[in-house]
């Protein structure tokens, strides 16, 4: 496990943070949503890195 997948990983869970918080506060639903796929993606590139898919 590199840094880079640790730091990816840490973000994405932030970001999964951040879309409980402002769907609780009643952001628009365009914020929630663009911030959960920006959070899905870093889990994802964190994850596929930890597995050595990119090489």
């Amino acid at each position: 496990m590199t840094g880079l997948s640790t730091i990816l990983i840490v973000v994405g869970l932030f970001l999964f943070g951040g879309v409980y918080s402002f769907t609780k506060q009643g952001m628009p639903r365009g914020v929630v949503v663009l911030l959960g796929i920006s959070a899905a993606m870093c889990l994802v590139s964190g994850v596929l890195r930890i597995q050595g898919v990119w090489g």
